[in-house]
């Protein structure tokens, strides 16, 4: 389901190594293979930026139910759209990760940012996407996903 990763080269700092390892405690959450999931993963005062809704979500419950919803919404459609992270560049406490998908017949293209702390824990993830009738396909599964509780 996850494509290779371009990574690119940094200096082997600590806080390298941080974002170094919870980029790849995400990919595995993302594979379904991270025990703990994203509680283990998220910041108690984690803030989510959405691109559909105007005021970030704060905390780990929100953040929470809008990350496992995109995580359905955006698994993608059967006929080879599977969602995929095609690129990522990690600098610093921050990742940048390019993915791919198709929604409802609908081409998705867009970057997930995270910020972690030095514990290891996402503080901040921000998530743009393009183009607008991708856009607009995400935000119907999401509004769907999370009346109905996920």
């Amino acid at each position: 389901m996850i494509a290779p990763h371009a990574t690119m080269p940094h200096e082997g700092d600590e806080e390298t190594c941080v974002i170094d390892d919870v980029i790849a405690r995400w990919h595995r959450y993302m594979a379904g293979g991270l025990v703990g999931g994203l509680d283990e993963l998220l910041s108690d005062d984690v803030v989510f930026y959405s691109p559909v809704v105007y005021t970030p979500q704060r905390g780990k419950v929100l953040t929470t139910q809008y990350l496992e919803a995109a995580s359905r919404a955006l698994s993608g459609d059967d006929a080879g759209g599977a969602f995929h992270y095609s690129k990522q560049v990690l600098a610093g406490d921050t990742a940048v990760l390019e993915f791919e998908t198709s929604v409802d017949g609908k081409y998705v293209n867009g970057v997930d940012i995270i910020r972690c702390d030095d514990a290891g824990r996402i503080v901040e993830f921000r998530v743009m996407m393009r183009p607008l009738q991708g856009i607009q396909a995400v935000h119907e599964q999401m509004a769907r996903r999370l009346a109905a509780g996920g």
